[in-house]
């Protein structure tokens, strides 16, 4: 999953330690989530949505999905 992550936390000027603090976290979990190796479970992401006052689709971008077979 991509993300828009680090251009939000860079915007405020912060940096991943202090978002860290911001959502409980570690700051290896806000360069995890940034880098894209890592999903925010749900509770993460609506703590991540708050935080900067956008929807959690504005934030986090799905992987394409494999096209549904036919008849769905």
């Amino acid at each position: 999953m991509n993300n828009h992550l680090k251009t939000l936390r860079e915007g405020r000027g912060w940096t991943q330690g202090a978002l860290a603090d911001r959502l409980g976290v570690s700051r290896q979990t806000v360069n995890a989530l940034e880098t894209g190796r890592y999903d925010p479970a749900l509770p993460l992401a609506f703590r991540i949505a708050r935080l900067f006052g956008q929807p959690i689709e504005a934030i986090f971008i799905p992987d394409e999905e494999p096209d549904a077979p036919a008849g769905v």
